[in-house]
């Protein structure tokens, strides 16, 4: 059950025009998450929710001569004086050993106070030889469990109207305190709980009217197959017409049913890093204020118009729902400079991608499906298009003040899915991650016995299919 507890918003750090922007400068500021090691393999480490103040993670090699009598506890000495600690030792025989008895090489795994750091390394050249340190490859959090997108709530960029003097809601305090009251309803979310119910107003109603009027007027010819047949069932069941704004609820669970996707109430723009590893589990951060009446066919922000005309359709189709996952998927564990590839990669095809259906281009972006000015703009004879192309989109400059002066066209969602693939796969991480829907959790395949109880569950898979099969043939 939801709480009638009051939790202030987190302050926000600048403006950004878009998903990409807040990607740069996440990239730029050097924020990758919620610091501090949590596991480690290899020389990398996964960054935890806590940062552990204070504390550098050390892997240290070093060879131990037996002409060193009691080389080994002056080791144990050094660790003692600098109260460092142990987390894993290997030893073997030499491999360049001057001496007709063997020396010893040592592999260490320790946890170092970082003013420490110097004088603890030079402390052990002082009893071992061929000291070197080997630096841990942190890999930025992220969230591993569905619960856990209770911590992806970095809003880097607000629009806000009581902040941003270009904002249509700047100069209407009404506007401004409404917009506050439905942003608490996020910030107050936890997983689990009840999606909020937002009574809308005549005038928000009024509002999402025209857009839906005008939109709905230009579809039929500009919108791909999927978009129009899943519009068409969220009017039947979801209660998608002029008369009232659809509530989250009701749409999140025709979701699940459809693609097992869910949405997520979210008070504005999120980090790129926490908007796309939310896609990982197929849950889609959904904000539920409208635009300004004064502007009702521009925002300055994602609202309730771009995710419940723009988004929701599309996220019904299950090829479609399988693409945004896999862009999600990719995005856990990434560097900043990939986050911001992705998030290039999400803005040319979930928010302004074109596909070719019966020989003729059609939109399936959001930020197309959500303005009837850049929708017919996209289809017109002015922009260029392009092939679709992951690794081309992923470095494409982009216009978020204007239409987009380049379009990507896919052939299939299932070609652009198979490509988005092959350039995840590119992404240089030390381990492959698997969405497992029966406990909404990620797993992280980076041991080979993750990697056979995996294959075990194929096995298992195959042998329903063969069954089925069978049973075909012999009908």
């Amino acid at each position: 059950m939801k709480t009638d507890c009051v939790v202030q918003a987190a302050p926000f750090s600048g403006r950004k025009q878009s998903l990409i922007e807040d990607a740069r400068r996440e990239r730029s500021s050097g924020s990758t998450g919620s610091p501090g090691p949590l596991r480690d393999r290899e020389n990398f480490v996964f960054e935890k929710e806590e940062e552990k103040e204070g504390k550098a993670a050390l892997n240290v090699l070093f060879t131990l001569s037996n002409d060193r009598n009691g080389g080994f506890f002056k080791i144990g000495k050094i660790f003692e004086t600098f109260e460092a600690k142990l987390l894993h030792i290997e030893s073997r025989m030499g491999r360049k050993s001057k001496n007709s008895t063997a020396d010893l090489e040592f592999f260490m795994k320790c946890e170092v106070q970082n003013v420490d750091l110097e004088v603890f390394i030079n402390s052990l050249k002082g009893v071992t030889e061929d000291v070197r340190s080997i630096p841990e490859k942190k890999v930025p959090w992220f969230p591993r469990q569905i619960k856990d997108l209770d911590r992806c709530n970095m809003l880097i960029t607000k629009f806000d109207p009581d902040m941003d003097h270009d904002h249509p809601g700047y100069s209407d305090p009404e506007y401004r305190k409404r917009r506050a009251f439905i942003s608490e309803l996020a910030f107050t979310y936890k997983q689990g709980d009840l999606l909020p119910i937002v009574e809308y107003t005549a005038e928000e109603v009024s509002t999402w009217r025209e857009i839906y009027r005008q939109l709905c007027s230009i579809y039929p010819n500009m919108a791909c197959k999927q978009f129009l047949d899943n519009l068409q069932q969220l009017e039947k069941e979801c209660g998608y017409g002029e008369d009232s704004i659809p509530q989250l609820r009701e749409v999140s669970a025709f979701l699940k049913e459809r693609t097992g996707f869910q949405l997520r109430p979210v008070a504005g723009l999120l980090s790129a890093r926490d908007f796309l590893n939310s896609l990982a589990f197929r849950v889609f951060q959904c904000t539920q204020y409208i635009r300004h009446s004064s502007s009702p066919m521009h925002s300055p922000e994602p609202d309730c118009c771009h995710e419940l005309l723009g988004h929701v359709p599309m996220l019904a189709d299950k090829e479609f729902a399988q693409f945004s996952q896999e862009i999600g998927l990719a995005s856990l564990g990434a560097s900043d400079e990939d986050i911001e590839k992705l998030a290039t990669v999400y803005w040319f095809t979930v928010e302004f991608g074109l596909c070719k259906q019966d020989g003729a281009v059609k939109a399936y972006g959001a930020g197309l499906l959500s303005s009837s000015g850049e929708l017919a703009y996209a289809l017109s004879n002015e922009p260029d298009y392009k092939q679709f192309n992951p690794e081309e989109m992923a470095v494409q400059p982009y216009q978020d003040q204007t239409y987009q002066p380049v379009y990507f066209v896919a052939e299939s969602f299932e070609d652009a899915k198979l490509k988005l693939r092959r350039y995840s796969a590119t992404i240089k991480r030390p381990f492959s991650v698997r969405y497992d829907p029966f406990t909404s959790s990620i797993e992280v395949l980076d041991q080979p016995s993750k990697l056979q109880n995996v294959l075990s569950q194929m096995r298992e898979d195959l042998k329903i299919l063969h069954i089925a099969l069978e049973k075909l043939s012999s009908s």
